[in-house]
């Protein structure tokens, strides 16, 4: 996977297999449940895991990672497929799509995530990062992450911006064409 190769992560065959496993979900469950587009069947793997994947190039090896608005997943679940070390916490206001990854979470055995149903600004507590794809734009995660992450803890937002976008207080990060097989952009930012 040329995402977990640009972000410079080993990829065991267990993760492979999890990471395969995880896109048969999304196929067969998450787009009948409509937590994906139904005409995404056949871009899962380029568009939203190697998409989710590449957050972790921006990223210190973690000790706890909040996924915000995970919907089913993304970037959260491949994260911590990828990142078996490191704590996460999937966030998400539907009970609907938390019930949806309960499921997903037994079926590929990751011990490394909670679920927490409830609404962003009701946290608590101060992750090493914060990650949201599509879900949160970057001036309300700013907020969230100024006010939750740790001393030099990391935010990355991303929305798979093909210009380059410009937010004050985020850096923009370019993912070359050669590993999502289209230029995309990534926002971070790194609490002082």
């Amino acid at each position: 996977m040329r995402a977990a190769e640009f972000a410079e992560l080993a990829v065991s065959s267990t993760q492979k297999q999890q990471m395969e496993r995880y896109g048969k979900w999304l196929v067969d469950e998450a787009v009948i449940a409509g937590g994906v587009g139904p005409n995404e069947t056949d871009r899962i793997d380029q568009r939203h895991l190697a998409d989710s994947v590449v957050f972790a190039s921006l990223m210190d090896v973690p000790r706890t990672v909040w996924d915000l608005g995970t919907g089913v997943g993304l970037p959260g679940v491949p994260l911590a497929i990828l990142m078996p070390d490191s704590e996460f916490l999937l966030v998400d206001r539907s009970g609907r799509r938390i019930d949806l990854l309960k499921r997903c979470l037994r079926i590929l055995g990751l011990e490394n995530c909670q679920l927490l149903q409830g609404e962003i600004g009701d946290l608590s507590g101060t992750p090493d990062h914060i990650v949201a794809r599509a879900s949160l734009g970057p001036e309300a995660l700013l907020s969230v992450a100024h006010k939750h992450l740790i001393s030099d803890g990391i935010a990355v937002v991303g929305g798979s911006w093909v210009d380059s976008p410009s937010y004050e207080g985020w850096e923009t990060i370019e993912i070359p064409h050669a590993v999502l097989d289209q230029t995309v952009h990534l926002l971070m930012m790194r609490q002082t």
